[in-house]
């Protein structure tokens, strides 16, 4: 089997647990302030510190998926065109 066959029917199976994932946990950790909500920063001695709160999530510490987004979306324009 060569290796764009097996990379074939392999997508299917990945596709499907990315979708599951989503479904189960709609929400990751923020990839800025790794699902803390701030951003840490260190004093003079070194110590781990609270620093400013994270504007990308805005202090959740999560994130939406991709794949939930996209969900999301389409339920969005299917309900609004079927009305």
């Amino acid at each position: 089997m060569t290796p764009i066959a097996a990379a074939i029917t392999c997508l299917p199976i990945v596709t499907l647990c990315y979708a599951a994932l989503c479904a189960a946990s709609p929400f990751g950790n923020c990839r800025k302030c790794r699902g803390l909500g701030f951003q840490t920063k260190t004093d003079r001695k070194g110590r781990l510190k609270r620093g400013k709160d994270c504007r990308r999530c805005k202090t959740t510490g999560k994130r939406i998926r991709i794949g939930r987004w996209l969900f999301n979306r389409t339920q969005r324009i299917y309900r609004d065109g079927t009305r």
